[in-house]
């Protein structure tokens, strides 16, 4: 009867730690209630965004990071990563738009509420939300930048267009709205394309269609790509010829890929000057504005956009309903977005914009 009476209390003994064994693994099942999949940890701003999540969200819900690499499939992986985790709404920056349809679809089959975070995922019912700056707004705030450094009766202006990657929708709102101010200039011979014959056998449209926009979108992409824009410039510059040089007007897409740009036109003793665009406000361009070697940056103040997209994540864990302000046709769906707006930082505002308003430290920079 002892022997009996031991096995059964040990019997008991193992189903108690199998069922606190079990209730643990429910509760680190549903430990994560936020899922936040970005492209890289290689360039600043995403790692800015993680901090500014873990910030955002503390107190508020918890949350998990992951990092894709550049790589889709990894990007896929960490959304099945997450959703063992248990979470309730994933807030995914895909890293090619239209790969990360089947990551939403594998989250949208779990009952997941899927927010786009700053690049919209296309060719999918699954998405649910879309929080991003105006792009089209960007790339017309780049062009116009350019278009207002022109002397007057400028005519026959260097004009080098480059783009981001096929791959992100972003590239072509950015382009969209930089061509819709660039080509009217074009067309009247003020600019002169130098390194696009796809751009150059379009410019007489200004509205222009996908796939047109894909063919030049094609031939002047830098990838996102630091090393693809500097080689990109460097074939670009030795293919042109000293007349095609002089003063030189760039649309660069971002900061990163301006940089690489800009330090090839100032190797080049054919080039005389030139005005370069960018986006993101990242740290090394604010220094190169500040030092007169990129000319502009749109500034977006991710602080605002990390913020909408917590409020979004919060509402929709409480039970409500995210306020929208326009939306997004992904191939699929109108997305419902929430749109940030985005400022113009130059050399003779960037104290106002990116110091004085708390973005960055002054410490950070020199030369201010």
């Amino acid at each position: 009867m002892k022997k009996i009476a031991k096995i059964v209390v040990a019997a008991l003994a193992l189903s108690m730690v199998a069922s606190m064994a079990f209730a643990g693994g429910a509760q680190q099942k549903s430990k994560v209630q936020v899922g936040i999949v970005l492209p890289t940890k290689d360039e600043p701003r995403w790692v800015q965004d993680e901090t500014r999540f873990m910030d955002a969200l503390k107190g508020q819900a918890n949350v998990e990071i992951l990092f894709s690499q550049g790589d889709s499939g990894k990007e896929k992986q960490n959304v099945e990563t997450l959703l063992t985790k248990g979470i309730k709404v994933l807030i995914i920056c895909p890293q090619d738009g239209n790969a990360a349809a089947a990551a939403a679809d594998a989250a949208k089959k779990e009952g997941v509420t899927v927010i786009s975070y700053d690049r919209l995922i296309t060719g999918t019912t699954a998405v649910d939300y879309y929080v991003t700056f105006d792009s089209v707004s960007v790339g017309k705030a780049q062009a116009q930048y350019l278009v207002d450094q022109l002397p007057a009766g400028t005519k026959g202006a260097s004009l080098y267009l480059y783009a981001g990657a096929a791959s992100d929708n972003n590239a072509f709102l950015f382009f969209q709205g930089g061509w819709e101010v660039l080509q009217p200039l074009v067309a009247n011979g003020t600019f002169v394309i130098k390194n696009s014959a796809e751009a150059v056998a379009l410019q007489g449209k200004k509205n222009l269609e996908r796939a047109e926009m894909a063919k030049i979108i094609g031939q002047i992409t830098t990838e996102w790509n630091f090393d693809v824009a500097k080689k990109k410039a460097a074939d670009n510059l030795t293919a042109a010829t000293a007349k095609d040089k002089g003063d030189c007007y760039i649309l660069a897409p971002n900061d990163g890929t301006a940089r690489a740009i800009a330090d090839e036109f100032a190797k080049d003793k054919d080039v005389s000057k030139y005005f370069v665009t960018g986006q993101d406000a990242e740290k090394a361009s604010v220094q190169y504005i500040i030092d007169g070697k990129q000319s502009m940056t749109v500034f977006k103040d991710v602080r605002t956009l990390v913020r909408d997209a917590v409020k979004m994540a919060s509402d929709v864990l409480a039970g409500k309903t995210p306020v929208t302000t326009g939306a997004y046709n992904n191939g699929k769906k109108d997305v419902s977005a929430k749109q940030t707006e985005v400022v113009t930082v130059t050399q003779k505002n960037v104290k106002a914009a990116l110091i004085d308003s708390g973005y960055y430290p002054a410490s950070d920079f020199t030369g201010l």
